[in-house]
């Protein structure tokens, strides 16, 4: 059995990325308070279980590498910039093992949630539906993808193998 502290830690990085796909899928915004709270959960819980530093280190040059990537496909338009900043800050706690992975499932799921939300908006939107406005923004064709969900639901995907879960339940 887990002591109450390890389930905490390991609670935080799933709660956050739960917030971060909600935030979208209600608002289509990932605010800078919320990825500025991924990367402080993940020093604090790095530093906790005493992850050597040139780990850190390697954590920290892999969110580099995405981050350029991803503010490179921000400036195309192609993604928005609270999902440039939340797919560094996801990789950051994944680091360059997890990497490919965590980014070819959400490439997978943001296409997929992309072509759901292209057949969905075909479809006229019943009345009571049209007055929530969430679901509203949601099924306008000129509304973007709340692509934080895919980057979120892909982090959750891995999170099971990164080396702070791992120290957690080995």
């Amino acid at each position: 059995m887990l002591p109450a502290l390890s389930v905490v830690a390991l609670l935080v990085f799933p709660l956050l990325m739960a917030l971060a796909a909600s935030s979208d899928l209600l608002t289509m915004r990932i605010s800078n308070r919320l990825v500025l709270l991924v990367i402080v959960g993940f020093f604090v819980l790095a530093l906790a279980i005493g992850m050597p530093l040139e780990t850190i280190g390697m954590h920290l040059a892999c969110a580099a590498l995405v981050l350029v990537f991803s503010f490179a496909f921000f400036a195309f338009g192609w993604i928005g910039g609270g999902d440039a900043k939340l797919v560094a800050a996801t990789t950051l706690w994944l680091g360059f093992g997890m990497m490919l992975p965590y980014l070819v499932y959400a490439s997978l799921l943001g296409g997929a949630l992309t072509l759901i939300l292209l057949a969905a908006r075909r479809w006229p939107l019943p009345e009571r539906l049209r007055r929530v406005a969430w679901i509203d923004r949601l099924h306008d064709s000129k509304s973007g993808v709340p692509y934080g969900i895919a980057l979120a639901a892909a982090g959750l995907l891995v999170y099971s193998d990164s080396i702070i879960f791992q120290h957690f339940v080995a």
